[in-house]
């Protein structure tokens, strides 16, 4: 038998044949003595660590106690210099699989996720197979995953929270490859949560509202020919977006506030969806053909697509908790291991926010602005934010004519990074590691994991042009990519790529989505905006925290109701939402019992990432401070991302 096992790496056997763990699974302390003897009693407590960290995750099907003894002498490694070379191979190695796996993930989702026309069932079953899936169990089932068991300490939430402050750069690069392997997930278990997680995506990418087909009550269509707006994020950016548009502002967000409680509360008619043959009334909720002679339209609404989706993607996720011993549920997987946040800090953080004496103070300000009450849509208001007096309409025109098509963009990134106030050699360095591509959908980022990959940044381009919002959301996924590349080719240990969390690189992305108006030439903020700009942030993450707090209700009550139809998890997600409205925003806002914080699509394609969202507007602006005290972003960005 190898020594080291990392031959076996070549060839991955086959899936275990029992997917259940063996249950007490036990091994003789006369091994821990044999072991010490050979290897020195300085080594009796990593010894029993390793053994205890294999012996919790041994299968039947991985050999009987003998066996079990036999890989632990094979494997041990009981000096410096061999437990370095078993963390060398194991960073190279993962490096190597897991970026030619997110490569090959990235070109199955292509057809699904950019705008390339029709998606056909194959594309659909491409988008929801993840060719990593058998990987962990691949990897046990041929011990190499034992190995790093064996030899590297898992870790708890508490131990890098209580001890985490003094270890070493190699401390932690060795903490998260254990952290790889602390859980054994069957592959079909992974397979079904990504093929969840691809229908859930499908839906949110296809689900849009033609506005120019949307209709007051007396049949007025306040919105311009071809105007196509993804749920939920278009729709929020028009209601932003109508601030700058005067007196007709307020009809028009009203319509859209209605359209989003029509979709939340799924009384949206199905045959509005992505159609622009028909013309809609929200309020009445009737629909007819929107051309004359046509045959009536349908009206019978959307039968509980979006909570049966997120329903399937909690289903899906519940079948890996009995494989995480040590964060059991989605929920504790979520904050314990990805945030490394614990849920009821996270929580009470966000009570904070949406309970601060500062709301009514904020939203007095904003109701003296607007020269009327307050309304529920108002809590997107976006009137901070300088933009002179440039209508919706002028910034579309001023982005449209600057990036015509996707590659316009993208060839623009160094000097957009340049104005941000990097150096011009490393704005072209990272330039070189980003391609942009057009989104089907709203648009995200895609990080590279390997450091010979580019990262990718998807953005919605129109068939004429990029217009504002697509560049505001281009801007912030911008950011996302530009941390990638640094925190990826900068560190000293690929283990150690990435921020802390997603909530560190969503308030990277602010920082550059802030600047957008900046970086088209049309505001440079001064001392005054500087203020504004704070009372700005304070609002948007007063906004996005009550919606966190209602994606964290509805994951609670699903783990508490695993029996719950559709029909039945859709009425307990509009009672959070209604609840968390009438406690914290109704007093300001009005608008008693709306369901609008349950309209974020995330809330739906991505399982509990929303809480990433306030907290990164709270270390967004603890970093926005450090930048300013600097006196540019480009260098400390780059220095917070390696």
């Amino acid at each position: 038998m190898n020594r080291y096992f990392f031959a076996a790496l070549l060839v991955l056997a086959p899936l275990a044949a029992r997917p259940a763990l063996a249950a007490d699974f036990a091994f003789p302390n006369a091994l821990t003595d044999e072991l010490a003897s050979e290897f020195g009693e300085s080594q009796r407590p990593r010894l029993e660590r390793g053994l205890r960290q294999v012996a919790a995750l041994w299968r039947e099907s991985d050999g009987d106690q003998a066996a079990f003894a036999a890989f632990a002498r094979d494997n041990f490694a009981g000096d410096q210099a061999t437990l370095d070379t078993l963390f060398a191979r194991w960073e190279t190695m993962l490096e190597a699989i897991d970026g030619h796996l997110n490569a090959v993930s990235r070109a199955l989702r292509e057809q699904s996720d950019l705008d390339r026309g029709p998606i056909l069932p194959l594309d659909q079953a491409f988008a929801g197979y993840d060719p990593s899936a058998h990987l962990a169990d691949d990897l046990f089932a041929n011990k190499a995953a034992f190995v790093v068991l064996l030899n590297f300490p898992v870790t708890t939430l508490g131990q890098r929270l209580s001890e985490g402050r003094g270890w070493t750069r190699r401390q932690w690069a060795e903490a998260r490859l254990a952290q790889r392997f602390a859980t054994r997930v069957p592959a079909e278990v992974s397979l079904e949560v990504s093929r969840a997680a691809a229908r859930a995506n499908r839906y949110i990418a296809e689900y849009n509202i033609w506005m120019n087909h949307v209709l007051t009550p007396d049949g007025r269509r306040l919105f311009p020919p071809k105007m196509r707006l993804l749920s939920h994020w278009n729709l929020r950016d028009e209601i932003k977006a109508q601030y700058r548009e005067g007196t007709a502002g307020p009809e028009r967000q009203r319509l859209i506030e209605r359209v989003m409680e029509r979709i939340v509360t799924q009384t949206i008619p199905k045959a509005v969806i992505d159609n622009p043959g028909a013309d809609w009334e929200p309020v009445s909720n009737a629909v007819k053909p929107a051309q004359p002679g046509q045959a009536p339209m349908d009206a019978a609404p959307e039968p509980d697509t979006r909570y049966a989706l997120l329903r399937d993607n909690y289903l899906a996720n519940r079948k890996a908790d009995p494989f995480s011993p040590a964060a059991p549920t989605l929920i504790s997987r979520a904050f314990d291991e990805n945030r490394e946040i614990p849920e009821p800090r996270v929580r009470e953080m966000l009570e904070a926010v949406v309970s601060s004496p500062l709301v009514p103070q904020v939203a007095a300000v904003i109701r003296k602005r607007l020269g009327r009450p307050l309304e529920p849509f108002d809590i997107w208001y976006d009137g901070f934010k300088s933009r002179g007096t440039y209508t919706e309409a002028r910034l579309d025109e001023i982005v449209t004519k600057r990036y015509p098509t996707a590659q316009s963009f993208q060839d623009d990134i160094p000097d957009l990074l340049a104005k941000l106030g990097f150096s011009t050699d490393t704005a072209r360095m990272v330039a070189s590691h980003i391609a942009v591509d057009p989104a089907r959908g709203s648009g995200y980022a895609w990080s590279p994991r390997m450091r010979s990959a580019s990262a990718h940044l998807l953005t919605r381009v129109e068939k004429t042009g990029m217009n504002y919002k697509g560049f505001n959301v281009a801007m912030h996924e911008l950011g996302h990519c530009v941390e990638s590349v640094f925190s990826l080719y900068g560190v000293d240990h690929t283990l150690l790529a990435g921020v802390p969390n997603n909530a560190f690189t969503e308030a990277l992305a602010f920082i550059f989505q802030g600047r957008d108006l900046e970086l088209l030439g049309l505001a440079a903020p001064d001392a005054d905006q500087q203020n504004l700009d704070t009372i700005n942030d304070f609002w948007m993450t007063y906004e996005i925290a009550g919606v966190a707090l209602v994606d964290m209700a509805a994951w609670r009550w699903m783990y508490a109701h695993p029996q719950a139809s559709p029909a039945e998890l859709k009425a307990a997600v509009q009672e959070s939402a209604r609840s968390i409205w009438n406690k914290y925003y109704a007093p300001v806002l009005g608008g008693k019992d709306t369901p609008l914080l349950a309209i974020y699509s995330h809330m739906i394609n991505e399982n509990l990432y929303l809480p990433h969202y306030p907290l990164g507007h709270m270390i967004a602006f603890q970093i926005a401070e450090r930048m300013r005290a600097a006196g540019s972003i480009g260098p400390e960005f780059e220095r917070m991302a390696r």
